[in-house]
């Protein structure tokens, strides 16, 4: 973290957010306005990591074989044989930064599906695997700005989280506005391997987890389906669509990362509550009587957090 904080100011709880991801193995959408250092933030992100990074800038035209490699076709000079190879695309790299991923069709946003879920790339019928740790940080606009195309639902549930990364400080912007109009750029450093994100990762899943913080991760996740007896009123009123289990794997698993990054041997209701909006935010959707009502998806997870109550410890 203290690396980032050379170049990244303020975006304290972002820059937690996105590297809890990467410990977690999980991958991470970065939603904002331009200019809020989306881009910037992930590219010194591969700075400070010994692994390889590559950049894809989605684009109205962007093909899925710009992504995952296309086969060519050969012809030796000698033999006047032609043969064909695979050509491996920018997707085979452990950092993958998919900016602005939402100003490119869907057919060109699912090229990433297979990489992000299984961790291989198919061509030709034949099987790619990527070298981990894989790592896809993609940036998106906001949906209202013009020239965007609305991630499918299983895309987004392929990210472990949606981070919203706003507008800094006074203070913050003053410090930046300086920084960056100045000759003095802060040089970065690799401080990890993909070895050792690897051993941390397999380090968190050991951390231990009580059972009645998993309860409340499930009660959490389970009260944003509409149709599930749980479900409050008011999730029935402005929830069309609810999260599914994977957000509750994401919760307790991002919440074990956050209790290593305390210095804690163990999962508090704390972490899982803290991780809520990241978690939920891209999987729960909101109806037309919740946009007539002014409700956002954001207003449901704190209300949520307000009315599930906290299981006591020692639950069976």
């Amino acid at each position: 973290m203290e690396q980032l904080r050379r170049r990244i100011v303020g975006q304290e709880d972002v820059i937690e957010d996105v590297l809890t991801a990467l410990f977690a193995g999980g991958h991470c959408l970065i939603t904002g306005v331009p200019g809020l250092a989306k881009t910037l933030l992930i590219k010194s992100l591969g700075e400070i990591l010994d692994l390889s990074y590559k950049r894809i800038q989605f684009t109205p035209d962007l093909m899925p074989a710009d992504i995952t490699g296309m086969e060519m076709l050969e012809e030796d000079r000698t033999t006047g044989r032609r043969t064909t190879h695979f050509v491996k695309g920018p997707i085979f790299a452990n950092i993958i930064l998919a900016d602005e991923i939402n100003r490119t069709p869907p057919k060109t946003q699912a090229a990433l599906l297979e990489a992000m879920q299984e961790y291989q790339v198919t061509a030709a019928g034949e099987r790619f695997a990527l070298e981990k740790p894989f790592f896809v940080l993609a940036t998106q606009n906001p949906i209202e700005l013009e020239g965007t195309y609305p991630l499918p639902e299983a895309q987004l549930d392929r990210f472990m989280f949606n981070v919203v990364i706003d507008y800094l400080s006074l203070e913050d912007e003053l410090v930046v506005a300086m920084q960056t109009t100045s000759n003095d750029q802060a040089d970065l450093q690799p401080v990890l391997d993909g070895a050792d994100i690897m051993a941390f990762q397999r380090l968190a899943r050991k951390v231990f987890i009580p059972r009645n913080v998993a309860r409340f991760a499930v009660d959490l996740v389970r009260s944003t389906r509409p149709k599930d007896a749980a479900a409050p009123d008011f999730v029935r009123n402005w929830v069309s669509w609810g999260a599914g289990l994977r957000a509750t794997q994401y919760l307790i698993l991002g919440g074990k990362v956050r209790a290593v990054f305390r210095g804690r041997y163990n999962v508090a209701i704390e972490d899982i509550r803290a991780l809520a909006h990241c978690v939920l935010r891209h999987r729960v959707l909101t109806n037309f009587y919740a946009e007539s009502e002014g409700v956002t998806v954001e207003d449901v997870i704190d209300r949520l957090l307000e009315v599930v109550p906290e299981p006591l410890s020692g639950l069976k």
